[in-house]
């Protein structure tokens, strides 16, 4: 694809509280309350990656991630309604799924993997009480442009906020996994077609752009 300015899309949907549906494609966020930490350790990255992977790979597939100290970024695609309805079969046996539910239980799966990762760190570090902001944030992607920018903004995340100079010096993205082979639930063939291959991928990451300038995002996020 050619290189296009960075700019997240003023028109993205800025709504807490919008619907997860199937067939969506979202970036969706959250951090630690005040000044906690999410992860101290590699093995709480590790351990949150592995609760993702049970919880929403079902329901979703996953275009790009950024794990932060204390606040974490994925770029996902809600699976087609056949899918979640039968993750909905699985899990609400007996219950009746329909069009209207799906949003609903879509938000329970996520609200399940945050709580879920949130009562074993609090049982490994003695602590009590919630451990992420009270909901999930999430923006609508609707377009190319922002398809793209999202993916580029997740990246270059941990280097905006200074945990490491260069993209591959950060363990806790999808960068590298984009430049490898082995194995991965990270939609890495069809996110490389759209950028045009490996080398269009790494080209439009090396723009030099300032997140600051992002459409205000870092102080929308409180991140």
């Amino acid at each position: 694809m050619q290189l296009a300015k960075y700019i997240y899309e003023n028109d993205c949907i800025q709504d807490y509280h919008i619907p997860l549906t199937p067939d969506g494609t979202y970036h969706i966020l959250s951090r630690a309350v005040g000044n906690e930490l999410l992860f101290r350790n590699k093995e709480n990255y590790r351990f949150f990656l592995k609760k993702y992977v049970a919880y929403i790979t079902p329901i979703a597939d996953t275009h790009a991630f950024a794990l932060l100290p204390n606040h974490f970024h994925f770029l996902i695609q809600i699976k087609n309604e056949k899918s979640i309805e039968a993750h909905f079969k699985k899990k609400k046996i007996n219950k009746d799924f329909a069009t209207t539910t799906a949003p609903d239980f879509i938000m329970q799966c996520f609200s399940n993997f945050l709580n879920s990762y949130a009562k074993s760190y609090n049982n490994l570090y003695g602590r009590k009480g919630a451990l992420f902001i009270d909901y999930l944030r999430r923006v609508e992607v609707k377009s190319d442009g922002q398809f793209g920018s999202t993916i580029f903004y997740i990246h270059k995340n941990p280097v905006h906020h200074g945990y490491c100079k260069n993209l591959t010096d950060w363990h806790w993205t999808s960068y590298k996994i984009f430049l490898s082979k082995a194995p991965t639930i990270i939609l890495r063939d069809e996110t490389l077609d759209w950028f045009g291959g490996v080398q269009q991928f790494i080209d439009y990451h090396n723009q030099p752009i300032n997140l600051e300038g992002a459409a205000g995002l870092e102080s929308y996020y409180n991140l």
